[in-house]
């Protein structure tokens, strides 16, 4: 220890030869005082290897750490968001982002105040957009994104469309939008005409920033049963180039159009009763995240119930379904969703379950509801109504009314709203 400093001999680089723990601490640079003063020296060297086996010993904690009890008290934060897989997601790798987005926003309420596109006061219909674009110099818009919305078993198939406006078209909810497709009708040898579709989203878009807008739309096919086989010279002309359609691709826009299936939002305590088959649903997914999703002053004044009826084949057809359940799980005392699935469900004569069964199920509270001032919508199938009726007619006399008179003072006090097709 006494021995002048110098740097330890070693082998080949090549092939180095491990050192001993002594030769470590002998041959570790120190200053000359230590030479001088014994138990520095000794100090010094018992710090060197107090360091080494501190360092083992952590090193030691930290593997033990993993798999032990420490490393299980170790609570990490989340780095993304977990988004239950749907049957809307079933769909390719691209898609499957857009509608994991389209669902994250779902989460009932959207935290940014929504207020520009609000009249003043919020209910005022008197300067409503109704035609901004006609049909001779319709709006040129773009499609953002298409996605496939239903299970593989459903009959058919439904697309939810999200369409780029650039804010061109301000809409209100429960309006519908003109589509042209491109072409030539062979029938009258001229342009083809305008295809209306129901709105699927508040005005605000599900962007929120009044840019964009929804359609859902179920592409229209036909079975020709001599040719066993589905015939293209039969399907829906506009329906099918928008489901083909690709983000980018241009569209023709007419409207908005329609001023029946509005909200009562000049009573916000008003009970909102929506009946809907199929794509029928669209206008009330604006209703619904209007009321339950967003941040307008709509929301906050709402204090009536909001009650859902929706009629499909089976329930992989079922439409915006987990939507519906996470508002009625977050807000169960201002919202009911009821499903009729004619292809699972029987009625209470054993026959197949439609919608006009669910309202004949419910109708006590709904003739309860209508007489405290709600109002009812229907859309969907112009096939669905005359079942409706009928069952409605038949509560009515159940209850020694008068369906005719009960029907007219309805629509005269505008609580019966209807847009069938």
């Amino acid at each position: 220890l006494t021995t002048p400093h110098r740097i330890p001999s070693f082998p080949s680089p090549r092939f180095p030869t491990p050192l001993s723990p002594t030769t470590i601490l002998t041959s570790h640079p120190r200053p000359p005082s230590h030479s001088t003063f014994p138990t520095m020296r000794f100090a010094y060297n018992l710090s060197v290897a107090l360091n080494v086996v501190l360092a083992l010993g952590l090193v030691a904690v930290v593997f033990q750490g993993q798999q032990g009890p420490l490393g299980a008290a170790v609570v990490r934060a989340p780095t993304h968001m977990v988004i239950p897989v749907t049957p809307s997601m079933r769909i390719s790798t691209q898609s499957q982002l857009r509608s994991a987005q389209r669902n994250a926003m779902i989460t009932p309420r959207s935290t940014a105040r929504l207020d520009f596109l609000e009249a003043k006061p919020y209910y005022d219909k008197s300067n409503i957009p109704v035609n901004t674009h006609k049909n001779k110099a319709p709006l040129t818009a773009k499609v953002v994104s298409v996605e496939r919305i239903v299970g593989p078993k459903a009959t058919g198939e439904t697309c939810n469309i999200v369409i780029d406006h650039e804010g061109k078209m301000p809409y209100w909810e429960g309006q519908s939008a003109g589509v042209i497709p491109p072409g030539i009708d062979p029938k009258r040898n001229k342009p083809y005409g305008v295809r209306l579709y129901s709105i699927a989203s508040t005005r605000y878009g599900d962007m929120y920033d009044g840019k964009t807008m929804t359609l859902c739309v179920r592409r229209a096919t036909y079975w020709d049963p001599e040719l066993g086989r589905e015939d293209p010279a039969k399907k829906g002309v506009c329906s099918n180039y928008l489901c083909d359609a690709k983000p980018g691709t241009e569209l023709a826009l007419t409207g908005p159009a329609g001023k029946v299936m509005l909200m009562p939002e000049e009573t916000p305590e008003a009970p909102i009763i929506m009946l809907a088959t199929g794509t029928g649903i669209a206008p009330y997914r604006g209703f619904l995240r209007r009321l339950f999703v967003e941040n307008t002053e709509a929301a906050e004044k709402f204090k009536g119930l909001a009650w859902l009826f929706l009629g499909v084949a089976n329930s992989d057809a079922l439409l915006y379904d987990e939507d519906w359940k996470k508002i009625e799980e977050k807000y169960p005392e201002k919202f009911r969703y009821d499903v009729a699935l004619s292809r699972e469900q029987k009625n209470k004569n054993g026959g197949k379950m439609y919608i006009q069964d669910k309202v004949e199920e419910y109708g006590k509270e709904v003739f309860e509801l209508m007489n405290l001032g709600a109002h009812i919508y229907f859309c969907g199938l112009k096939g669905m109504m005359p079942g409706v009726l009928e069952a409605m007619e038949g509560v009515a006399k159940s209850q020694g009314l008068s369906w005719e008179d009960t029907l007219k003072k309805w629509k005269k006090d505008g609580q019966w709203h209807v847009e069938v097709y």
